[in-house]
């Protein structure tokens, strides 16, 4: 774990929100990813982190109910997920925010339209006050003022900070977040890397994020795994700058400085 963490400092804080057991991906006789095992704790920044195709965004589907695994299981505050029933789930599913690479919103919808959907299908909310919580978390997220723009009008990252309002609708626990940097410039994808910690810190919430991006993992990240994709196993675990500084596993220091140690370019943000 990131014992340096500043952000869990109480004892209730060291028990795990969310636990992956021995868990084990395939896709019919094909297995991903096999033996993982870590936990998240409350308020922390844990990044699935790994090279193309090895398993990341299969990782997060498993965790969010989309995939069942083949063995192992995924628990959230002690609850078994995995073995959980229709109602339990949908119920532990309520109290997550997911936004995917693509962001997935409704070009046809206005962004207060968007962010507004989970709001109509699991609050009681009238129209007014949904308008009103969806201004809210466009402002949240730097968007105050465009409740009545589609997409398409929007620029790559102002997407991804609307498809973030809307993962926060409902004001989730645990916040998931696939490949959030993907097709954005550097600039932008530092901004975003801030969006996230303030969210964190604003929210009290949990991150999960799937990257590969050096420059955001050693930003936002407390805690991770390593998966590798030859391997198909993890093959390390923890604070990702202990880990390129540290770690004895040629493999894990090629893929956190990317040959780059040498030239001096591999970021350091403590």
């Amino acid at each position: 774990m990131a014992p340096d963490n500043p952000v869990n400092g109480s004892s209730a804080d060291l028990k795990p929100h969310i636990e992956v057991r021995n868990l084990t991906l395939a896709y019919g006789e094909f297995v991903v990813m096999r033996e993982i095992n870590f936990m998240v704790r409350r308020q922390e920044i844990f990044i699935i982190m790994g090279g193309s195709g090895s398993g990341k965004s299969t990782l997060l589907r498993a965790m969010i109910g989309l995939l069942e695994p083949v063995a192992g299981e995924v628990l959230y505050s002690g609850v078994n997920f995995t073995a959980a029933g229709p109602e339990q789930r949908r119920e532990i599913v309520r109290r997550f925010g997911v936004t995917y690479q693509s962001g997935a919103l409704w070009t046809s919808m206005t962004l207060a339209e968007n962010v507004g959907l989970p709001l109509a299908e699991f609050t009681n909310l009238s129209p007014a006050e949904i308008r009103e919580v969806a201004s809210l978390k466009l402002a949240m997220v730097g968007l105050k003022g465009f409740e009545d723009f589609y997409p398409s009008q929007l620029s790559g990252g102002m997407q991804k900070r609307a498809a973030i309002a809307r993962a926060i609708a409902l004001d989730p626990e645990i916040l998931f977040f696939d490949e959030p940097s993907a097709g954005l410039d550097p600039i932008t994808s530092r901004l975003l890397d801030d969006l996230i910690l303030e969210l964190r810190a604003s929210l009290g919430t949990t991150v999960v994020v799937v990257t590969h991006e050096l420059a955001s993992i050693f930003t936002i990240g407390d805690d991770s795994v390593l998966l590798d994709g030859e391997s198909r196993a993890p093959i390390a675990y923890g604070n990702p700058r202990q880990l390129r500084d540290h770690s004895d596993d040629p493999r894990v220091r090629r893929f956190l400085t990317r040959g780059e140690a040498q030239s001096g370019l591999v970021p350091n943000h403590g």
